[in-house]
């Protein structure tokens, strides 16, 4: 059983993406759908679709040019035994820009550049790069 839904949805899309895989497919939930809609904003990812009842979340894949994977590694921040929170002005772009960290703020789950255009700060789930 997991519990940490989070780091189940991103490890399954870094492995996926590191196999060269087209899509991946998992139990859906509202909340790892919120969180694939930010990868699919951010460029890590080229679509997102539930599957016609609602219980299958079908991500699709993004690879470079090169067809090298897009997704190089992924840190979880905030984990279930210990949450991060960071205020608006602490949300610094990491990678020279090429990475993203995705927060859970109160306007809903944003990359780092829309949480800091929208200036609202929030629990740094992960970084992607």
């Amino acid at each position: 059983m997991v519990t940490d839904k989070i780091s189940d949805l991103i490890i399954r899309i870094k492995n996926a993406n590191l196999k060269g895989k087209e899509s991946v497919s998992l139990h859906a939930s509202n909340l790892k759908y919120a969180v694939a809609e930010a990868l699919l904003r951010a460029g890590f990812v080229r679509s997102v679709a539930k599957s016609k009842n609602g219980k299958m979340l079908e991500i699709e894949l993004a690879y470079k040019a090169d067809k090298t994977p897009r997704i190089e590694d992924v840190q979880r921040i905030s984990k279930p035994s210990r949450r991060i929170y960071k205020p608006v002005a602490e949300i610094k772009p990491f990678k020279n820009g090429f990475g993203a960290t995705i927060l859970s703020t109160p306007k809903g789950i944003l990359s780092g550049k829309e949480a800091f255009k929208q200036k609202v700060g929030g629990e740094v789930m992960f970084r992607i790069w």
